[in-house]
C-alpha cells in the first residue's frame, strides 16, 4: 500500500486534500505534515512538524514512514509574497527542490506539486488562456510557479521523476479561513453573509477571474495523480478550469439565497495582480488526457457552501 506523505497539510486545500486522499488510501497510510500545530481539520491523521526548507528532516520523515508518494503544498501565496518577495522565494523553492532531489535520490512513486494561473502575466492572452503561451508574471509567487513548473519537467525528463501538476484557478472552500490569496475574497464573504455583515471587497465588481469549488479541485488532483503515467503527456503544469466570474456575479449569486446581503468595492494592492490574471482558462488538454470535468457551477456552489458553512463558523471565532 502507498503511504503518502503531505505537506502543507493544514492550509485550505491541504486539510481537504488529506481527507480526498484518506478516501483513496486509508486515513492511516496519510502522513500529514507541516510547520505548524495541527488544526483540527487533520484531527485522526498521523502528523509529523516539518520546515520543508530542511532536507534532512524531510528525507527522516519519508523513512521513517516508508512514503511512496509526496504532494507538496507548502508555499507562500501571492498576496503574502508581495510582502515579503525574498522570503516567499526562498521558501517556494527551496521547498520544491528538496523534495524532487529527495524524489530523485529515493526513487519515490509519484510526486505532486501546485502550480497556479499566476505563471501568467500581462502579456498573455485573458480570454480562454491555452495550455502552451506566453508566459510573463509579475509577482514573486507567479515568477516561482514557473520557475517551479521548468524544474518538475526537468527533474522528469532527466531523471525520471514522475512530478505531476495543476494550474490550479482561485480555490474556494469553506472548511478553513482564508490563506492569503489574491482570489480569497470569494471565501470571505460567505463568511461575511452569514453573519449579517456587510462586505468590502479588495477588487473592483467587474475583475473576472478563474475559479474552482475545492471539492472540484480535490476530484482534478486525485484524477491526475491516479492516471496511467502514459496519459500525463504535459509534465510543467495542466490547466484546468471550472468556472470563471466576477464579484459583483458572485453577490448575486449570494443575493438569491440572503437578499438582504451587501457589499461595496475598495481595491487595494491586489487588484493589480488580478489585472495580470486570466478572464478565463482553455483546459481542453487535461480534458483530453486525463478525462478532467467540473461537477459545480457557481450557483451550486453557493448553495453547498451556504448549506454547510454554518455548522463551521464557531470553530473559526
Amino acid at each position: 500500500m502507498d503511504k503518502v506523505l503531505v505537506i502543507g497539510a493544514c492550509g485550505q486545500l491541504g486539510s481537504e486534500l488529506s481527507h480526498g486522499l484518506g478516501e483513496v488510501f486509508g486515513q492511516e497510510n496519510i502522513i500529514a505534515a507541516d510547520i505548524a500545530d495541527p488544526v483540527p481539520a487533520i484531527e485522526g491523521f498521523i502528523y509529523e512538524r516539518l520546515d520543508v526548507m530542511d532536507a534532512k528532516s524531510l528525507a527522516d520523515i519519508v523513512d521513517k514512514h516508508d512514503i511512496t508518494q509526496i504532494y507538496h503544498l507548502a508555499a507562500i501565496l501571492s498576496a503574502k509574497g508581495e510582502e515579503n518577495p525574498k522570503w516567499a522565494w526562498n521558501l517556494n523553492m527551496t521547498g520544491l527542490l528538496n523534495v524532487l532531489e529527495l524524489a530523485k535520490e529515493k526513487k519515490l512513486k509519484k510526486i505532486y506539486w501546485p502550480s497556479s494561473i499566476a505563471v501568467f502575466g500581462p502579456g498573455t492572452p485573458v480570454d480562454n488562456t491555452p495550455q502552451h503561451t506566453i508566459m510573463d508574471p509579475n509577482t514573486v509567487y507567479g515568477i516561482s510557479k514557473l520557475a517551479g513548473e521548468r524544474w518538475c519537467e526537468y527533474y522528469f525528463e532527466k531523471y525520471g521523476v514522475d512530478v505531476r501538476s495543476i494550474r490550479y484557478p482561485g480555490l474556494i472552500g469553506y472548511k478553513s479561513l482564508p490563506g492569503g490569496g489574491t482570489t480569497d475574497y470569494a471565501v470571505d464573504i460567505y463568511h461575511k453573509a452569514l453573519a449579517g455583515g456587510h462586505f468590502e471587497c479588495f477588487l473592483s465588481e467587474d475583475t473576472q477571474l478563474p475559479m474552482m469549488y475545492m471539492p472540484d479541485a480535490i476530484k482534478a488532483t486525485i484524477d491526475l495523480m491516479e492516471s496511467p503515467a502514459e496519459n500525463v503527456k504535459v509534465r510543467s503544469s495542466y490547466n484546468v478550469a471550472a468556472i470563471s466570474f466576477s464579484p459583483k456575479e458572485i453577490v448575486a449569486s449570494i443575493q438569491k439565497n440572503i437578499p438582504e446581503f451587501t457589499t461595496s468595492y475598495v481595491p487595494d494592492f491586489r487588484q493589480p495582480i488580478a489585472d495580470s490574471w486570466p478572464n478565463s482558462i482553455d483546459d481542453s488538454v487535461a480534458r483530453a488526457d486525463w478525462g478532467w470535468k467540473e461537477a459545480y457551477d457557481l450557483d451550486e456552489m453557493t448553495s453547498d457552501i451556504l448549506q454547510h458553512l454554518p455548522e463551521l463558523l464557531p470553530s473559526f471565532q
